[in-house]
């Protein structure tokens, strides 16, 4: 998809400038708004930076805000799994050349919604110096907290050949986090607008490989990935984190928030008790301004 055949129903509400950059010979759709430090805006799955539209109208007047859409997700291209990897390292490679292309090297805030967490931290231990600040909703960067389990909905996403079916051929991921990753109603308007890219089989593909690739175990192809990110967290501790978690999201529940908090003590914490999974639509009105005052009272160079 390109610039021009965007539908209305969706610039209405995301009305930015599209940008590509030609990863592995496929198109890697990115927003690029405003100018100053630089904030960096990553979603998960089954999102795609529609997600972080408001975010985005309120920050570029004053900073230089980047929000890709993962291969494979948002306005990006949709390649057949047998020629992209659809992996967590492919994931943080495609970020690395993003940032790289741009020239975005240093004063890096990143927003983390969930997977967004394992990528943006990943990038973050291998460019420690480059970091100003990092901000997280509802996500993780480390295993599974010790005694939990995997929620069911994901494990049957992760079973073959039923979890194919569900996901890519009944689309029940995309259709259930339009309802049960948002506690209050969302309009219908906007639940169109996160389920437009994913309206086909070939078009969920990465919606199935993200779940995939779950580490559970040190056989799975992203656990050493993953493993290597939450061993170095500690190094993390000095960098201003400001954490903003809807308590009604049944994936990244209580359990992960107080992971993070164990490893960063010194986080500004806010819980929104009547939030979702989707935080930024459940409490972004008041989610933005804390957004604002934590980008003011940690600029580079003060504490």
């Amino acid at each position: 998809m390109i610039v021009s055949v965007i539908p209305e129903y969706i610039r209405q509400f995301y009305n930015f400038e599209s940008h590509y950059l030609m990863i592995n010979g496929f198109h890697y759709h990115y927003i690029d708004e405003g100018k100053g430090e630089p904030i960096v805006l990553l979603h998960g799955n089954p999102s795609w930076s529609f997600m972080y539209r408001n975010l985005i109208y309120a920050l570029r007047p004053d900073y230089r805000v980047i929000a890709p859409d993962h291969v494979g997700c948002g306005l990006s291209d949709k390649p057949d799994s047998t020629k992209y990897s659809y992996s967590l390292e492919q994931r943080i490679s495609d970020l690395e050349q993003l940032l790289d292309t741009l020239g975005i090297s240093n004063n890096i805030t990143l927003v983390m919604h969930d997977w967004g967490g394992p990528i943006g931290m990943a990038y973050a231990r291998r460019h420690l110096h480059a970091i100003n600040r990092l901000i997280a909703l509802n996500t993780a960067a480390f295993l599974l907290p010790r005694g939990k389990h995997l929620h069911w909905c994901l494990r049957v996403g992760r079973s073959r050949p039923f979890g194919v079916l569900l996901i890519r051929g009944l689309n029940v991921m995309v259709l259930g986090a339009t309802y049960l990753g948002f506690h209050n109603s969302l309009p219908r308007e906007i639940r169109r607008c996160y389920a437009a890219p994913y309206n086909s089989w070939r078009n969920r593909i990465s919606i199935l490989r993200f779940v995939q690739d779950i580490p559970l175990a040190p056989s799975d192809q992203s656990y050493p990935v993953l493993k290597s990110i939450e061993e170095s967290l500690f190094r993390f501790r000095q960098i201003p984190l400001l954490i903003c978690w809807g308590e009604r999201d049944f994936i990244f529940d209580a359990e992960f928030l107080d992971e993070w908090i164990r490893r960063f003590p010194g986080a500004e914490v806010y819980r929104f008790p009547k939030a979702g999974h989707y935080v930024l639509e459940d409490a972004g009105d008041s989610i933005i301004p804390l957004v604002r005052g934590f980008l003011d009272r940690h600029l580079k160079g003060i504490v």
